[in-house]
């Protein structure tokens, strides 16, 4: 099989541990979105499979591109585009019955401290930029007079703010790669600017309903690689972030789910080509333009 990472970053952990496990017998390679062409008339021999492991709009684009031309991706451009805007995010957990932070969106933050903004009686909160991306906002304000100042700080940043939630300062980060939940707890970047090592915790500590509802998110988005951030509200559990494709660091067993998922995607991939009538079955290992060999084609069984 072929597999292709688009991705900036194919020696992440992750990527890396991955390829290392395919290589013996299949072929991986990687495909920078920021030096392909989306447009490009024409693409090349496909990949068998494709993992998305970017969300720059030029990474969005080829991924769109690739499905249009029948190739699997893995998660879908649309899926990760949706878990980029957390209003959007918000809304579609709340429709599907989710337990997600009640949310509400403003086009700049001056538009919550002005009239017809937040009363005393809204803080504390925690505000965050709408589009979720690297250095984005993740603050908590106590009072108007914090939120004044986040204005001050970036006065053009659409955002989303939900009620500060009391809990323990930890977070549990849970990973999901094709059903299969990793888990741990990590200080929360409310609480420390000094947040440390994620701790491991083992998904079978966790009660039961708390690996259904992280496995319920992944049916609801879409996908098939993809994070949840959970608070205990109340003792109830309550989400309030969900990532597609996050970095899954530090957890036995994440590369091996990945690559078995990479091999599914592209076997049932290959098997639709075949049974359609006048389709081809995939095309013979090739590197695209701009793509890297990061393994040999040459241990997992498709």
């Amino acid at each position: 099989m072929r597999i292709c990472l688009l991705t900036p970053e194919p020696g992440h952990p992750l990527l890396a541990a991955t390829t290392a496990l395919l290589t013996p017998r299949h072929q991986v390679e990687s495909l920078d979105p920021g030096t392909a062409d989306p447009a490009r008339p024409d693409m090349g021999p496909l990949a068998d499979v494709y993992l998305l492991k970017a969300r720059t709009p030029r990474a969005l684009a080829l991924a769109r591109r690739l499905e249009a031309l029948g190739a699997p991706v893995v998660n879908s451009a649309a899926a990760t585009e949706l878990c980029q805007d957390r209003t959007r995010m918000a809304e579609l957990a709340q429709a599907a019955g989710l337990p997600f932070a009640a949310t509400r969106t403003a086009g700049s933050i001056g538009e919550l401290t002005g009239p017809g903004g937040l009363t005393a009686a809204d803080f504390p909160l925690v505000v965050k930029s709408r589009h979720s991306r690297r250095h984005d906002l993740v603050a908590k304000a106590e009072d108007l007079a914090r939120l004044e100042q986040l204005a001050r700080d970036r006065p053009d940043e659409p955002v989303v703010v939900q009620p500060f939630t009391p809990n323990s300062g930890w977070d549990q980060k849970l990973w999901v790669i094709a059903g299969q939940v990793f888990a741990a707890r990590r200080r929360s970047e409310l609480a420390a600017a000094d947040r440390g090592p994620a701790l491991p915790l083992a998904p079978a500590d966790l009660p039961a309903d708390r690996l259904d509802l992280v496995r319920r998110v992944g049916e609801v988005f879409g996908l098939d690689v993809y994070g949840v951030d959970l608070l205990d509200g109340a003792g109830e559990p309550l989400i309030v972030d969900v990532n597609a494709f996050p970095g899954i660091r530090g957890q036995a067993g994440a590369p091996a789910a990945l690559a078995a998922l990479a091999l599914r995607a592209a076997a049932g991939a290959a098997t639709r080509s075949t049974a359609g009538p006048g389709v081809s079955a995939p095309s013979a290992p090739s590197v695209l333009p701009g793509q890297q060999r990061t393994g040999a084609p040459a241990q997992l069984d498709a």
